[in-house]
Order: structure tokens, then sequence, then C-alpha cells
């Protein structure tokens, strides 16, 4: 009798955002036209816990993969232990989710990026930040200067300073979280390249613009248009993912002088729905394939 395959999806216990729900829906849907009974579940049946010393879970063996669609890192990991294959695997998830740990995992190998400084760590929201701390970060980055949380996704948590008044007090605003300083890419202002990978190959691109913030996601208004990268573009994208172990992600490229791609940030569950409307490509059959491939050796 030929086995039955089954795929499972975990979403956010908390999640609202119509994106999300959609995704997983997707990706369900691709599944099954390749023949794996997909159930999408939200992440908040404490589905693994410590048990006797050691990683228990009560779905690991109903199924014989997950599509993780959550950042909960904890979770993903006890998950893994138990045997599950992740996809993404719960170390490519974690060096994604922290934007300054993704730039650490990625530094040492040719992979181009703006000047980076890690937020000071602060434990005592009544002290506050000196201004020679400021001025430390202005000589080493200029103006325009952008600080971003790093945790956060949709644009959220990324500002912009254009003076040493607005640096101080993104400073005090976010002492207590951990954050980052990053020079300005003032070429790409507004725009930037969104490539997706799966499997470690480039599948589709597009050029997003906003006319109105210097963020560029589509969630904040910006529009997205096929975009056609470059060579050179390409292996960066490919040289990333394989570096993190993912098998799907988003990369955001920034456009420098002469054009030169640098790698702002990699998102290891970004949302493929407008980029799949822009482009025509089935980001969603794309990876159900990769996975199809990797868990039973098959392509269909």
């Amino acid at each position: 009798m030929k086995k039955v395959k089954k795929g499972l999806i975990l979403i956010n216990a908390y999640m609202q955002l119509h994106s999300q729900f959609s995704q997983a829906e997707r990706i369900k849907t691709e599944l099954e036209k390749l023949g794996v009974r997909t159930t999408v579940l939200r992440n908040d049946g404490f589905f693994a816990y410590i048990k006797n010393g050691a990683v228990a879970s009560d779905i690991s063996e109903k199924y014989d993969f997950c599509v993780y669609l959550d950042k909960d890192k904890y979770m993903s990991e006890m998950l893994e232990k138990t045997g599950l294959r992740l996809f993404n695997r719960h170390g490519a998830i974690r060096d994604c989710d922290d934007k300054m740990q993704t730039y650490l995992a990625l530094q040492g190998v040719g992979i181009p990026m703006p000047k980076t400084l890690s937020g000071l760590l602060c434990y005592n929201a009544e002290e506050r930040v000196k201004e020679q701390t400021a001025i430390r970060v202005e000589e080493l980055l200029g103006y325009p200067i952008v600080v971003k949380e790093c945790f956060g996704s949709l644009g959220k948590g990324v500002y912009m300073a254009n003076d040493r008044k607005e640096l101080l007090s993104l400073m005090e605003k976010l002492k207590c979280r951990p954050h980052l300083f990053q020079e300005a890419v003032t070429q790409s202002l507004g725009r930037d390249i969104r490539v997706i990978v799966v499997g470690g190959k480039v599948i589709a691109s597009m050029e997003r613009k906003s006319e109105r913030d210097f963020r560029s996601n589509i969630e904040l208004g910006g529009v997205g248009t096929p975009y056609a990268p470059s060579e050179e573009m390409i292996l960066l994208c490919q040289k990333t993912a394989t570096r993190l172990g993912l098998d799907y992600c988003g990369i955001d490229i920034l456009l420098g002088e002469n054009g030169q791609p640098l790698l702002c940030e990699v998102n290891s569950n970004a949302f493929f729905g407008g980029l799949e409307s822009v482009t025509g490509v089935n980001v969603a059959g794309a990876y159900a394939k990769h996975i199809l491939r990797e868990i039973y050796g098959e392509e269909e």
C-alpha cells in the first residue's frame, strides 16, 4: 500500500494578517496538487516540550515535514530536535529573524552590505543616552543614518535620522530594545529589489518603489514591478541563501554607487503574494516542488 504523504504548515498563534493566512493556503494548495495531504495549524498547541530532560512532541511523528511560517525560535528548535524536518530549518529562521545576527552570519564571505553598528545594550530605562555616543555614530556613518530594530518585518521598526537631534531621539526610544545603526544608501532611498530564492536558485524578483517613504515595502505603499536581476545580483542572492541554509527566502537588495547590489535584509518567511501577482511566477508551486524533492526525492 502506498504511503500517504503528510505535511504540516504552522503559522503564528496570534497572527491576524490576511497575507499570512493566504500564504499558508497557497502553499497548502500547491502541496496538495503534488499529492501531499497538508494541514494548517496555529502554533498554539504546545506541540513540543521538555519532558524528563528531553524534548517530546505530540505531532512530529504525524507528519513528514513542517513548513514553519512562524518566528518562535524555541518551538522551531524543539520540533527540529524531535527529528521533524522544518522548512526553513531552525538555524536559518533564527539568523534571519535578528537583523544584526543576519549580518554577522554573512560577514567574511564577500557579500557586500552597508556599514552597520550594533546598538548598545541597555538594561536601565532611566539612564540617558550620552551625546558622545551619538557623536561616535555620526563619525562612523554620517547622515542620514538608518536605525533599525533587530526584530521586525513589513518595514516596521525602521527609522531615519537626519541630524543629531533625531538620532538621539531614536536612541532614547530604542535603547532597551535590540537595534542597529546603518549607513543610508542614498541612491536607493525609497527603492529596493525583492528577490525570491528557492532551493538555492533565484526564481523571481521585483523592483519596489515608494514616492512617499524611504522604505519601499508594498505594505507601506510601495509599488512593485517585474525586475530582471543582473548576474552579479543573482550570485549574491544565491550565495546568501546558501550561506544561511535557507530553503526559501526573500532577499532585499539596495542599489549603491554605479548600481552595485548591496544586501539589505533576508526574510525567511517573506510574503510572496504581491510578487506572484506582479511577476506571474508561481512561487508557492516552486517551493512545494522543492519540498517534495527534499523529503521524497521526487519532482512530482
